[in-house]
């Protein structure tokens, strides 16, 4: 188990974590060790654009919603480089990405769940 997966792990049952993710996939909107705010999502609001925190094949990311397919109810998950993870369905995006170094994302506005 990773990082990232006991980070998903709080955020599915609840709670705003904070950490340092590190790796280059999602500069400039995240840099390697910057701090990011990751709350819990209600999927069926996150847009194109939005950072989420999700598992896509296995793996826990936290990527771009690159597409979203509100019919099928599941999201593609992709990084800032322009590669697909793949798609995912709502019960695996766990969280948004309210904040980046303490400045808050705001397209996560509305789309947080309150953290219990």
């Amino acid at each position: 188990m990773g990082a990232l997966d006991a980070v998903a792990e709080r955020v599915a049952g609840g709670a705003t974590v904070t950490f340092r993710p590190s790796g280059s996939s999602m500069v400039p909107l995240i840099r390697s060790r910057q701090l990011v705010a990751v709350a819990p999502v209600d999927p069926a609001k996150v847009e194109v654009g939005d950072i989420v925190l999700a598992r896509v094949a296995g793996s826990v990311y936290l990527h771009l919603v690159s597409s979203v397919d509100h019919a099928r109810k599941r999201v593609q998950i992709s990084n800032n480089r322009g590669h697909v993870n793949g798609w995912t369905g709502h019960a695996r995006v766990f969280g948004i990405c309210v904040a980046v170094d303490g400045a808050a994302r705001p397209s996560a506005a509305g789309k947080a769940r309150p953290s219990g």
